[in-house]
């Protein structure tokens, strides 16, 4: 009998996620759409990261520390994929709902769409600025037609035919998904948003981790465009403008006497991380600048639609393969 071919396959990058993939994987066989390739790309974890992934129908890829970089990553895991359509999540985020995948893939329906994306949250434990920036970057409402090239891998989608035709680049420190997507929308074809495909994204780090974060994001920022810089005066005025609309969101929430010295404290990590990275270079993409670092209205809870889909309902107990189940 024929073996079926995936409606998509999925790729997660990981290392030391044992906290987070059961989640995740157990988000991913409760979703509407099936068959799906699920291939996780292992960057030699130290945990039970491999152990608990090998429960459920997974095809592991192992790459050495020393090789990894965001896009080498992928191109191994993509290389191992045999769907049309590849699935891109962190190891570290799960789906709200059911209907995840159904959603990211339905723009493809029109040709032209060459990467979908879609919204991420955080948790009430995040960081306050971080959730505010997953406000400020994944709106309520889709389109199918973006005008920049601001995207995510840690919830996005794209052709393989088109990854064929140009491979993530493995030589940057980040933002791989930023520069396949310029690339995407210089030959023509379209970037989607979707912000019914939502996921939880728990991004827990220290201040040198954010640091190091933006710096690494701000270095392939520079090597992608390489005119763009960020300068001394845009460096206190967005870390000033950022920070003050976080607190003036914090106080309408009730939070600004637990949150305020985290917040001074992850704006100034991200834009002093900004500014190391884009300095000595030359002028930054205004759609860019404003799609990455300007601050929204300061909303923590946006008005949100409300949809007919329950929630996938998570239980700490991992969905085991088929073939642990026959055993």
């Amino acid at each position: 009998m024929a073996e079926i071919k995936p409606k998509c396959s999925i790729i997660i990058r990981a290392f030391n996620e044992e906290e987070h993939i059961a989640r995740l994987l157990t988000g991913i066989v409760q979703q509407t759409i099936q068959p799906v390739e699920i291939i996780l790309v292992d960057s030699g974890s130290t945990d039970a990261t491999v152990a608990i992934a090998k429960r459920f129908p997974v095809k592991v890829v192992h790459i050495r520390p020393q090789d990894f970089t965001f896009g080498y990553s992928l191109n191994q895991g993509i290389a191992q994929a045999t769907a049309d359509f590849l699935v891109f999540a962190s190891a570290h985020v799960y789906p709200v709902y059911p209907d995840w995948l159904e959603n990211l893939l339905e723009p493809f329906e029109n040709e032209r769409v060459a990467l979908t994306y879609g919204k991420q949250r955080g948790l009430q434990t995040s960081d306050f600025s971080e959730n505010q920036i997953f406000l400020s970057w994944f709106s309520e409402e889709s389109t199918n037609h973006q005008s920049n090239p601001f995207c995510n891998n840690a919830n996005a989608a794209i052709r393989k035919s088109l990854w064929l035709k140009n491979p993530y680049d493995e030589t940057l420190p980040g933002l791989e998904d930023l520069a396949w997507a310029q690339w995407a929308q210089d030959q023509g074809h379209e970037i989607a948003y979707v912000a019914e495909a939502e996921i939880i994204h728990v991004h827990r780090q220290n201040a040198k981790g954010v640091h190091n974060r933006y710096l690494r994001e701000a270095m392939a920022f520079k090597q992608i465009y390489p005119q763009a810089v960020f300068g001394v005066r845009e460096f206190l005025r967005l870390w000033i403008s950022n920070t003050f609309v976080d607190l003036i969101a914090a106080r309408k929430c009730g939070r600004l006497k637990k949150e305020w010295r985290s917040i001074l404290s992850f704006r100034w990590q991200q834009f002093s991380g900004t500014y190391k990275g884009y300095r000595q270079s030359g002028d930054l993409t205004w759609k860019l600048k404003q799609a990455f670092y300007y601050p929204g209205n300061g909303t923590l809870q946006p008005q949100k639609k409300t949809r007919n889909v329950a929630p996938i309902a998570y239980t700490e107990q991992p969905v085991l393969s088929h073939e642990q189940e026959e055993d």
